[in-house]
């Protein structure tokens, strides 16, 4: 579930953001902060419309274990302790991924639980060649999901960017972490009912704001990058959004001590991370009815609105 998006800005301003009302730890002094964040937003958007990018989703079909026929995919498909295979004559024309030659017989394709992977494109019938529509594998819960990527989606051809709150400063906050020895387990809920997803907790962080901390766990891989999923009240947001942060973004907003560890807020001891939440993302799920994105663990509700980052987009 990686995505990197990008929109036009909201051109309203955000006069109720001003520095005296920002939370604790808050970063008010890159002039480079508003033309960075222009340029990664328009990398974020340049993905978003690639041709089988998160706008292109159109259908989720969870596979049975008998022969079944699909509308609007060719061939024939079911699922067992091998996988997923697929049945097709040289007239469906669907090519497995890998070859260059349309199937003729069966094959069978596996993927690990919470991945994905295209395993098959087609052109449907009068179609331009340039516009192959792409089956992705997935396995949720247990589950074998075929997710159709069509870059003719009206989302795609629709598309004139993701709405966003305007870049703001104050929302660049270095906030109190600890980091975990050890990973800790969670299972969550995801964009689809019934869904489960298997997460690492990784670490957390303290935002402060009016003299109230809230502690929002992070999850990832031990060594690896982090995420920050979230949820809060703020008007015409997803119901869940992510920050992708740098577990080694040390925020410049306190004072160091002799251990170089910096001093918090509060006056105790502790490194602190930045979180430049005008980054927020929306999840695939915010784009189609066919994401299947985890939910953020238990307790990572902020009390207050977040006005920064990516808005609904539909």
């Amino acid at each position: 579930m990686t995505t990197s998006t990008t929109t036009p800005t909201d051109v309203a301003t955000r006069g109720r953001h001003a520095a005296a009302s920002a939370p604790t730890g808050t970063s008010t002094g890159n002039p480079d902060g508003a033309a960075a964040w222009a340029a990664w937003h328009a990398e974020r958007e340049r993905s978003l419309r690639e041709p089988h990018g998160w706008l292109t989703l159109t259908a989720l079909r969870w596979v049975p274990e008998s022969p079944t026929t699909f509308a609007g995919l060719p061939g024939q498909w079911w699922s067992d302790a091998e996988g997923v295979h697929l049945r097709a004559a040289a007239a469906d024309a669907i090519v497995p991924a890998g070859s260059q030659d349309a199937l003729r017989g069966t094959h069978v394709q596996d993927v690990a639980e919470g991945a994905s992977r295209i395993v098959a494109t087609f052109v449907p019938d009068g179609a331009d060649p340039a516009s192959a529509v792409a089956v992705e594998l997935v396995r949720r819960t247990g589950r074998y999901g075929l997710r159709v990527r069509d870059p003719r989606a009206r989302a795609r051809v629709a598309f004139e960017g993701v709405p966003t709150f305007a870049y703001d400063p104050a929302w660049v906050l270095d906030a109190p972490v600890r980091w975990y020895d050890e990973p800790v387990a969670e299972v969550v809920g995801g964009a689809q009912p019934g869904l489960e997803h298997h997460v690492q907790v990784v670490g957390e962080v303290d935002v402060v704001r009016d003299g109230v901390t809230t502690t929002l766990r992070l999850t990832g891989k031990p060594g690896g990058g982090a995420t920050l999923l979230f949820t809060d009240p703020a008007p015409g947001v997803a119901d869940w959004r992510i920050l992708f942060v740098d577990r080694d973004a040390a925020g410049g907003g306190a004072d160091e001590d002799e251990a170089g560890e910096g001093v918090r807020s509060d006056g105790q001891p502790g490194p602190t991370l930045r979180l430049d939440l005008n980054r927020t993302l929306n999840l695939p799920y915010a784009f189609s009815d066919f994401g299947t994105c985890p939910q953020p663990v238990a307790g990572n509700v902020l009390p207050f609105s977040v006005e920064a980052g990516e808005k609904v987009p539909r």
